[in-house]
């Protein structure tokens, strides 16, 4: 599979490294354009190449968007729709500015992302620390496999990304549709940034 990354912080370029280390060809920008990730391609090795957010988002057969959520409007719009995108992103207000709709809880971030892009956007990796992302992946069948919840609408590219979180040494668990479900593992949630198997996630999530 290409991936396209858009954000190359601490969660998009920890990705890069964890899809480029298993062979996927990966498509990395940032905002400050391809020559200012020249060092960390050069770092992370392999089917890696540094572009522009479009180029990210035409080459990615699957697209993560990991940037502050105030900047989702920068997003390029033609190129994703239709196509699987993972949306890292969280809601910060003291550092995104205050949105009324998600002060409100009108909406979910991740909904907004997807009306902007028109993508089938399926929300996941926002609940982890990066550290734990770089640090503990661990083999298929390993007791302490850490569980990442995901949600999104579309069935085909939450069972991709479900994927892709196996690949690369995580369960991944299912907190339902987009809305709803991204209200689960949003921050403040009870499995925002925590460490726990896929049982214990799914409890909670259950229970949530």
């Amino acid at each position: 599979m290409r991936i396209g990354i858009i954000g190359a912080g601490r969660i998009g370029s920890t990705l890069a490294r964890h899809f480029a280390a298993i062979g996927y060809d990966v498509a990395l920008a940032n905002s400050r354009g391809p020559d200012t990730l020249a060092d960390l391609v050069a770092d992370i090795g392999g089917p890696i190449r540094a572009v522009t957010a479009e180029e990210a988002a035409r080459f990615g057969e699957a697209v993560v968007v990991s940037i502050p959520y105030g900047r989702y409007q920068e997003l390029p719009t033609e190129p994703l729709r239709g196509k699987v995108v993972i949306d890292t992103c969280n809601y910060y207000p003291e550092r995104d500015g205050h949105d009324p709709e998600l002060d409100g809880d009108a909406t979910t971030s991740s909904e907004k992302i997807q009306a902007h892009t028109g993508a089938n956007l399926v929300k996941a990796f926002n609940a982890i620390y990066w550290e734990n992302l770089r640090d503990h992946a661990r083999p298929q069948g390993a007791t302490d496999r850490v569980a990442i919840p995901l949600s999104g609408n579309d069935e085909e590219a939450k069972a991709a990304v479900a994927g892709l979180i196996r690949d690369i040494g995580f369960d991944a668990v299912d907190a339902g549709h987009l809305g709803e479900g991204g209200r689960k593992h949003q921050p403040g949630s009870r499995v925002y940034a925590t460490e726990m198997s896929s049982a214990e996630t799914s409890a909670l999530l259950h229970v949530a």
